[in-house]
């Protein structure tokens, strides 16, 4: 099964190695029939603390790394930081 991949853009980078994604989705509204925008935000694995508030990121889902964060960030502003598929490291 193929990992899901958002886009978004980086709203807090104060946590060591993890930033806040706010991703934004359209959604159609059931009985109005008209899109309505909906956002999550989703906490991500930045590994080398790059990521600055602001940034346009890609996140990949990946297995758990702690309790709120199964995102890894693998692209940042256009750019490629890492591997999508490269295993985290835990320890």
């Amino acid at each position: 099964m193929p990992r899901r991949v958002l886009t978004g853009r980086v709203t807090s980078d104060k946590m060591d190695k993890t930033v806040t994604v706010l991703v934004h989705r359209s959604v159609m509204h059931p009985l109005y029939k008209k899109f309505i925008r909906r956002s999550k935000k989703y906490a991500a694995h930045d590994e080398g603390n790059l990521c600055r508030i602001g940034d346009m990121v890609r996140i990949e889902e990946c297995p758990p790394i702690s309790k709120r964060k199964s995102w890894l960030v693998v692209e940042r502003n256009g750019e490629a930081l890492r591997e999508p598929t490269a295993a985290v490291t835990q320890g």
